[in-house]
């Protein structure tokens, strides 16, 4: 009786284990959900890594009592190497060559370092300038003041511009860039918004045409109360019915607007296809996780310079109970990338060398 109770525990434990991993297998493809036509199911992608520390459990769980269902967690593992490898990169550090071009993508939060520093834009600037960087990508790169701006930003940077997407009492955003190479044009991506926008600049390189899309996609729009909430339903601080409406809330909002993104991603990839002729860089904040439509679609053809370089996580989202990468930068081939990072000191920002 006892031996039979415990082949039947070990089943439904081995079944939860393969139900896990079935789970897993769904979040981590998750990107290839079409969100237009799915979006609830198109953010499952969110939840990657709790079953993949589920299915670790499982692991420590068949090693202790029965180690020949080892094979069942690990089956899992292999299968979803490739979501791994997108969500969690372990490259080494490589040597950076002579002859490099360094690029940092930066969200700046309207230079407000998300209310954390008392001087912020003195923050960004004198970073920026020790970083000596030759391309920098800002998204939400506005200000009231202008022209003081810009006139700390050209004893840097000689050429400089900005892109406003909106301006109104509803809020300002836009893109902008500053570099070291001249601008030759610049030319915004069309997809509708009305606040978040893609920009096309159109470097001259040392003698060629450098492409580098700026992009700063459709946010989460989710509330302060929104943000709580879902904090205190990850602590378990909710009864059950309350949370179960609240989990359905917060999918049904998460999934609007990642439908919006997949649009705003198609767009972008839309032109990426249409200007192969030049070497493209493309970065930004695309609001939404490693394991999304939105960096899978804008990925296509392209080199995740994360992926290809990174190491670890990459948190460049860590705040409100989200803890995320939301900040991307790919290249074409006309590249080869080296150690995209993320520096935790500052707020979502990458930075990357290539050549």
């Amino acid at each position: 009786m006892i031996k039979q109770l415990k082949a039947f525990t070990i089943n439904i434990i081995a079944g939860a284990n393969v139900a896990t991993v079935l789970l897993m297998l769904a979040s981590g493809y998750a990107d290839h959900i079409q969100p237009t036509e799915h979006p609830m199911l198109s953010n499952l992608g969110m939840l990657f890594p709790f079953f993949l520390f589920a299915n670790l459990l499982f692991v420590f769980f068949w090693l202790t009592f029965k180690w020949r269902k080892l094979w069942i967690p690990i089956l899992g593992y292999i299968l979803v190497f490739s979501p791994i490898r997108t969500y969690m990169p372990l490259n080494t550090t490589q040597e950076v060559p002579e002859g490099t071009i360094k690029l940092i993508s930066y969200n700046v939060c309207q230079y407000g370092g998300n209310y954390k520093y008392e001087q912020g834009f003195d923050t960004v600037f004198n970073y920026l300038k020790q970083q000596q960087p030759d391309i920098v990508c800002l998204q939400e790169d506005v200000d009231t003041w202008r022209r003081f701006v810009f006139q700390r930003y050209q004893k840097v940077f000689p050429y400089n511009d900005t892109t406003i997407f909106r301006k109104s009492n509803l809020g300002t955003n836009g893109v902008g860039i500053h570099t070291r190479f001249p601008i030759l044009k610049k030319e915004r991506i069309p997809y509708e918004s009305s606040a978040n926008g893609s920009v096309a600049y159109y470097l001259d390189m040392d003698g060629d045409t450098l492409l580098v899309i700026n992009n700063h996609l459709e946010g989460t729009h989710l509330s302060i109360e929104d943000r709580d909430n879902y904090k205190r339903l990850l602590k378990g601080k909710m009864k059950k019915d309350t949370a179960r409406a609240e989990t359905a809330f917060l999918m049904e909002k998460l999934g609007k607007y990642t439908a919006k993104r997949s649009k705003e991603a198609d767009a972008v990839h839309a032109y990426i296809e249409a200007h192969r002729q030049y070497p493209i860089i493309v970065c930004g904040d695309f609001n939404d996780n490693p394991i999304s439509y939105a960096r899978r679609t804008i990925a296509k053809g392209l080199t995740d310079c994360f992926v290809e370089t990174g190491r670890g996580l990459g948190l460049s989202y860590n705040q409100k109970g989200f803890f995320v990468r939301i900040d991307h930068i790919m290249c074409s081939d006309a590249f080869e990338p080296y150690n995209c990072e993320i520096d935790n000191k500052m707020d979502e920002k990458m930075s990357i060398f290539a050549r």
